[in-house]
């Protein structure tokens, strides 16, 4: 599960550059393709994707779609059966009217590109006009990673798992066992969070490599509602004298879970730890780059349903030149983009109708999402994974 230094990463940002180079790995595929995502919507930038789909199916190319029922529920009955009678092989990822109706909460939330089994693209960015952007819309800010080389072999198995819902259930027992700890001469690391296959790599990643920083923490989140073990490792983390930097969405498109992480403010601004809301659209990414030496960036939010319920991939990455990259990219976002909160006008204006809002949203989120991720447990723990 690792790709050496002579194979390709490269930080993929949201709009023309994320999609101009989904185009191109489609136009190029030559034998298979696998693209796997929560949302495609029938708007310009999803027909676009699609169409090239179409032709690459066209030409002889092996052509597998999964998207999630429920992230992409909105398409229609013959926006679906176009795409059938294309030659692309189709499937829905938990259909919200079956037998399996209370696996609600367990989605597919991770999204692939891979092609034949040499090129991939993951990360965060679903495919729809908000996150292209145009003249008059600044594309929502969120990422990918380019990757060549062999470690997408190993992505290709992830996706044919997802695709021929040909895996069973693992137990957490023997994942703690598995669990491969950081190899500093490994670029690249892919790591799963799907709590139904006992899978728990990326949460394991991030609270480990927030224990271990020594010099600075820089998180980019969306839906920003950790668990506590992340929570107080990144006051520890602050109390030992690491710089934490949070950069949070100030737009959102989910008002309740903005709420939400707002009743967590307090927590984090007292202990020193600095928070940025990033002013100019909708923060849509998921990442963190530790003592500028470790990154990781994938489909992964740091709250309860991606910890215990979606399905997730991330990319941990060692690479010099990416995590320079990526440093230079973090900082003039902030510079740029983002306003930082100041604790005591945060302080003076946080009244008792705004914190009991805030709090009120804060336990209603984290109560719904912990009530969403325990029936996908429940309901499959002593039975073959089916998925779709």
């Amino acid at each position: 599960m690792s790709l050496q230094k002579e194979n390709e990463v490269r930080l993929i940002y949201s709009g023309n550059d994320f999609f101009d180079t989904m185009e191109g790995i489609i136009d190029s595929a030559k034998h298979t393709l696998h693209l796997q995502t929560y949302i495609l919507d029938n708007d310009t930038t999803g027909t676009l994707i699609l169409k090239r789909l179409k032709q690459a199916a066209a030409r002889g190319v092996d052509v597998n779609l999964v998207l999630d029922a429920f992230g992409s529920k909105a398409l229609s009955k013959n926006f679906i059966e176009e795409i059938k009678k294309s030659g692309i092989v189709f499937h829905w990822f938990g259909p919200l009217f079956s037998i399996d109706v209370l696996r609600i909460g367990r989605r597919l939330h991770h999204k692939v590109l891979l092609a034949d089994q040499n090129i991939a693209l993951i990360g965060g960015i679903n495919i729809s006009d908000k996150y292209k952007g145009d003249e008059q819309n600044i594309p929502w800010l969120d990422y990918a990673i380019l990757i060549k080389g062999a470690i997408c072999k190993e992505i290709d198995k992830i996706c044919l798992q997802i695709f021929d819902k040909k895996f069973k259930l693992d137990t957490l027992k023997n994942v703690v066992n598995n669990y491969r700890k950081n190899d500093p001469s490994v670029v690249l690391q892919l790591r799963q969070n799907d709590r139904l296959r006992g899978k728990n790599e990326i949460s394991k990643s991030y609270t480990r490599a927030i224990r271990n920083a020594n010099n600075s923490i820089t998180l980019v989140s969306s839906y920003f509602l950790p668990g506590n073990k992340i929570k107080y490792a990144l006051r520890r983390a602050a109390k030992r004298g690491v710089r934490v930097n949070i950069v949070l969405g100030g737009i959102s498109d989910v008002p309740l879970l903005s709420k939400a992480a707002t009743h967590l403010y307090g927590f984090f601004l007292k202990e020193g730890i600095t928070i940025y809301e990033w002013k100019r659209s909708v923060l849509h990414g998921k990442l963190a780059l530790i003592d500028d030496k470790w990154a990781t960036i994938g489909s992964f939010n740091l709250n309860h349903l991606s910890a215990l319920s979606s399905i997730e991939l991330n990319i941990d990455v060692t690479d010099e030149a990416f995590i320079l990259e990526l440093k230079e990219h973090l900082q003039t976002i902030i510079d740029t983009g983002c306003e930082k909160i100041d604790y005591s006008i945060y302080i003076k204006n946080n009244t008792l109708l705004k914190r009991s809002a805030n709090m009120f949203a804060y336990f209603l989120s984290r109560t719904g999402m912990r009530f969403l991720a325990l029936f996908p447990k429940i309901f499959s723990s002593t039975r073959e994974e089916s998925g779709l």
